[in-house]
């Protein structure tokens, strides 16, 4: 049989596709990109996705127009979310719930036409941990390494908790063995993934003895933190990774607000004075440090005041880059019945004013960055240009000319001079032996 996947949403939604790939691989099915003709079609869905029944309906109505036969497999959050709203979605003939989405081939052994579509949604209450790892989509060197899933917050804003179930982990000890899989398969970055992947806990085991177990292994990868709660980020914590040799300088803390109220009205667990102190204490103890936020604008009642008070508090310190969102209502959320609704036009002035604030941030960043030395691992090739690209272990976006058989490992390089003009950054491979055959112009991107 032929059969594609199509994904949605979040880095963990793709772990879960690619094992779902692997899987059906392994059943000896081939696997057809997707857009070609096929047999069936799995999509695998997100409930943050904005208006994710329009979406739903224009992947499913393309299925259609190249293979009218396929079955169609719908599965993910918001499938578990909506299921009978996805069921009547003409043309669906399967909706898989969250708790099986890794049993899709376990559970349907008949992939012909339905006249009716078949439920198969199971409450996340009871769920258990499903190991996933992918490659990251433009890479062949970064991989995602799936190690905690679900999330037992409560924020007001957040179908998540509804849409995964709760905390849940990998037991510590399989971990080793995951990664050394990844090492034998050349990939050169592991990140670490999660729903709240500061929140790991299994047995007496919690994301600081994940990270102190990284540090104990005789691996050459190196570790990128997925994003991480800010209640979750500790001195201790901060402290390993500017020590470490393995663990990157790169930290990605949801902000989501800047203003305190705003935050309060979210459920947010932290004040804006804790998310300060850490922010400081890791460029304190990491001056190099990159360090983003995702920001939502236009939550409910959020006043002009204190979306001021989020650009301020942003504006004067020293973030790398944000991830903004525009708030958009989600059923069976607090917030969706909060008054005092913010006018779209409104929404989107704000995000445009904060994304800018962004590229601001991300080339004073860059900037900063100037004179220093550095390790990027190549990842892809463009063939039109010359250019190979990848990022620097303190998330630097490079691009270098090179052979397109460079070998896929890492190359030492020195960040030379920003162009203001095409904002890059050119730079040299540094001359070690052991890492780097010559030299090669580089620039960030």
């Amino acid at each position: 049989m032929r059969i594609s996947f199509h994904t949605l949403g979040c880095k963990l939604n793709y772990s879960e596709t690619s094992q779902l790939r692997d899987q059906y691989e392994k059943l000896g099915h081939e696997i057809v990109p997707f857009g070609n003709e096929t047999d069936a079609v799995i999509i695998n869905t997100c409930t943050v996705t904005e208006n994710a029944d329009t979406e739903c309906r224009k992947i499913i109505r393309k299925i259609q127009q190249v293979s009218p036969e396929a079955f169609i497999g719908v599965t993910g959050c918001y499938a578990q979310l909506k299921s009978h709203e996805i069921a009547s979605i003409p043309g669906v003939d399967a909706v898989i719930g969250t708790s099986d989405k890794l049993r899709i081939d376990e559970i349907i052994s008949d992939y012909s036409k339905r006249n009716k579509p078949e439920l198969h949604v199971s409450s996340v209450d009871d769920a258990i941990f499903s190991f996933s790892q992918s490659a990251d989509e433009d890479s062949r060197t970064r991989a995602f390494l799936k190690i905690q899933d679900g999330c037992d917050y409560s924020c007001s804003f957040c179908t998540i908790p509804l849409a995964r179930g709760k905390s849940r982990s990998i037991d510590i000890s399989e971990i080793p063995n995951r990664i050394r899989q990844l090492e034998e398969q050349e990939y050169h970055e592991i990140i670490l993934s999660g729903i709240n992947l500061g929140d790991y806990s299994h047995d007496d085991s919690s994301f600081i003895d994940v990270l102190h177990l990284i540090e104990s292994l005789d691996t050459k990868a190196r570790f990128r933190i997925g994003s991480i709660e800010p209640n979750l980020v500790n001195e201790l914590i901060l402290r390993l990774i500017a020590s470490s040799n393995k663990i990157v300088p790169h930290l990605h803390m949801p902000l989501q607000s800047g203003s305190q109220s705003v935050l309060k009205r979210m459920k947010r667990r932290y004040k804006i004075s804790s998310y300060y102190d850490n922010l400081i204490l890791c460029k304190q103890l990491m001056p190099h440090a990159c360090i983003g936020a995702d920001v939502i604008v236009g939550f409910p009642g959020e006043t002009d005041q204190e979306y001021e008070e989020t650009f301020t508090f942003i504006e004067q310190l020293p973030f790398s880059y944000l991830h903004v969102f525009t708030y958009s209502e989600r059923d069976n959320t607090p917030a969706a019945n909060y008054d005092d609704s913010i006018p779209m036009r409104i929404r989107k002035l704000r995000n445009a004013r904060l994304r800018a604030l962004s590229d601001a941030k991300r080339r004073v960043f860059y900037e900063s960055q100037i004179g220093s030395s550095h390790k990027v691992i190549p990842e892809s090739f463009d063939e039109s240009t010359g250019f190979w690209r990848g990022w620097t272990e303190n998330y630097v976006r490079v691009q270098f000319s090179g052979t397109q058989f460079l070998n896929m490992q890492p190359y030492a390089v020195h960040l030379e001079q920003y162009d203001h003009v095409s904002g890059t950054v050119t730079s040299t491979l540094l001359e070690d032996p052991q890492l780097n055959n010559g030299y090669i112009q580089l620039s960030v991107i």
